[in-house]
């Protein structure tokens, strides 16, 4: 199998999904007003509510839900072939991923940028908005803990990419100073920065950085994963504009470069795929690819998170409501695209079948580092870069999107704790909830691990929750929809696959768990099911109220 064909098929179907689908669900399902006054405007705060030039926030919004997960989740499912990875990817985008993220921006942006826990309580009743909150703070907690300890296995693996990383916020912090305080326009901070980007990828290549083995008695791990959440707890109490969205921006033309790069590598290299379409020989104990497939690949088909990005921060800086769909629905098309590229990675960047077999020897082996040893080799082999520095750019690149994933993660968990403290009349200021939020995350990381790796403990469940949260997002985008009288069968088909199969993977697991006798995830596999069951029921009964007459009426005299 060619790999330029794959590249070529999967680029020009998510094209295609973007130009004309993203369209139609823009002006005939959520029906976007051009002159609607957004909350970045009729709330601003220059904190977090900020009208936001429409390609940086499109930065922030993608390089926070991509982080490492698009690359981690194909990465490993290429272990049943590539084919149905592919197809997942490039089917999820267009049609699921897609229409998730651009409803979930629009009902926040519609509801003074509510996030979609807190929107549900008007919806489903305060019962099953409790619910929800319980599933979106897990899902934070898994991202934020094990992301953590993924960026500082990297950091540890790969210390040519320590300076590119930690000199990334410096670049950003002056790219927020130019454009905001010095109002620069946005394409010379944008051509420089991302030459300084390169720039230090180069220098760290020369000058790789690796602390000692132990560090005031902490293993190098413990260190960066304490260095890490300092930073992210910082970063979650600056203006969105100083450090946030610039770092996101920069982030997200660095990734497109490396897109780029990738892309050109199979078009100059034209690799073979080596990789099986349909594996016939997995390894023992691989899982059913029937559910497993569509929670182990999230990100870059579908992800709950990103509808917790987009109702969480990117609805607070959103300009227009017109930008929603190049924000929401072209983010998703970014990430699908990051994912094709894992794929091709994963199944093409091996010499031969053999090869990959020696390192797919088991469901879970593959993940970042397939990636990065794969990439390296069609950078090599394509554009003759050397194999340490292709290793070098795409280990920062996949730093980069988990660090600013932790960025935002931490900001909307703090949201999460606020809101919570709101329900039960407590208010929880900004900095308690930051703390609060950080406190919770290094109990996880520590108290589970003695290396701080201890956000991998709860891992196992991460896919099938994430996928369980991005269906009750589009039973709320759905309910929404019914309520003001619109087509809804654009969300419904979505959720009811995805519920299903998300479903019935907790089913799956919670066998495994009791097997294993791992009865802190199996608790949690009962808690997380309980809550998506409730909330899914408190969803049927609201959209079985119908259309509601004023809501109705609204969007008429709306629409003129």
């Amino acid at each position: 199998m060619s790999s330029i064909l794959l590249m070529l098929v999967g680029l020009g179907a998510m094209s295609l999904g973007y130009l004309f689908y993203s369209k139609f669900i823009a002006e005939r399902i959520y029906r976007l007003d051009p002159n609607y006054r957004t909350p970045a405007h009729t709330m601003g705060d220059g904190v977090d509510y900020v009208p936001t030039n429409r390609f940086v926030l499109w930065g922030h919004h993608f390089t926070s839900v991509a982080g490492a997960a698009p690359i981690v989740g194909p990465a490993i499912a290429v272990i049943w072939g590539w084919a149905p990875a592919f197809l997942w990817v490039t089917l999820g985008t267009i049609f699921f991923a897609g229409i998730h993220d651009f409803g979930a921006l629009w009902a926040s942006a519609r509801n003074r940028g509510q996030s979609i826990g807190m929107l549900s309580g008007r919806l489903i009743g305060a019962r099953g908005r409790s619910l929800f909150l319980v599933v979106i703070f897990l899902v934070l907690l898994m991202v934020n803990g094990a992301f953590a300890a993924v960026i500082s296995n990297l950091l540890v693996s790969t210390p040519t990419s320590v300076i590119p990383v930690w000199g990334a916020i410096v670049v950003a912090l002056l790219i927020g100073q130019a454009i905001y305080r010095y109002k620069v326009s946005l394409l010379w901070p944008s051509v420089i920065g991302v030459a300084v980007l390169y720039a230090l990828i180069l220098l760290g290549n020369a000058v790789p950085v690796a602390l000692p083995e132990t560090v005031l008695g902490l293993s190098a791990k413990s260190v960066w994963i304490l260095l890490l959440f300092a930073y992210a707890a910082i970063a979650s109490l600056l203006p969105v504009w100083v450090l946030l969205q610039p770092r996101d921006y920069i982030n997200g033309l660095q990734l497109f470069v490396g897109l780029g790069l990738l892309y050109a590598a199979v078009l100059f290299g034209a690799p073979e795929i080596v990789a099986p379409a349909f594996n016939d020989a997995l390894p023992d104990s691989t899982p059913s690819i029937v559910p497993l497939l569509f929670v182990t690949i999230a990100c870059g088909a579908i992800s709950g998170f990103h509808g917790l990005v987009a109702s969480g921060t990117t609805s607070k800086q959103l300009d227009k409501e017109t930008d929603a769909r190049f924000v929401g629905y072209f983010g998703a098309v970014g990430e699908g695209m990051l994912s094709l590229a894992a794929i091709i990675c994963c199944t093409a960047g091996f010499a031969t079948l053999v090869d990959w077999q020696a390192v797919y020897t088991a469901f879970g082996t593959g993940g970042v580092n397939a990636f990065v040893t794969g990439g390296g080799s069609l950078l090599a082999n394509g554009l003759g870069l050397p194999a340490d520095l292709g290793a070098t750019i795409l280990a920062v690149m996949a730093i980069l999107f988990a660090g600013t994933t932790m960025d935002t993660g931490l900001r909307l968990q703090r949201f999460v704790i606020q809101e919570a403290g709101e329900l039960a009349g407590i208010k929880v200021n900004t900095l308690f909830g930051t703390v609060l939020a950080v406190g919770v995350c290094m109990a996880l990381a520590f108290g589970a691990g003695a290396d701080g790796s201890g956000g991998m403990i709860i891992w196992p469940l991460f896919g099938t929750t994430n996928q369980i949260l991005a269906g009750l997002t589009l039973a709320i985008i759905t309910v929404i929809l019914i309520k003001k009288g619109r087509p809804a069968i654009y969300t419904l088909v979505p959720l009811v696959f995805l519920l299903a199969m998300s479903i019935f993977a907790l089913l799956v697991q919670m066998g495994q768990f009791y097997r294993a006798e791992n009865w802190l995830l199996l608790g949690m596999d009962v808690v997380i099911l309980i809550a998506a069951l409730w909330v899914t029921l408190e969803s049927v009964i609201a959209m079985r109220q119908g259309p509601d007459p004023v809501e109705v009426e609204a969007d008429r005299e709306q629409r003129g």
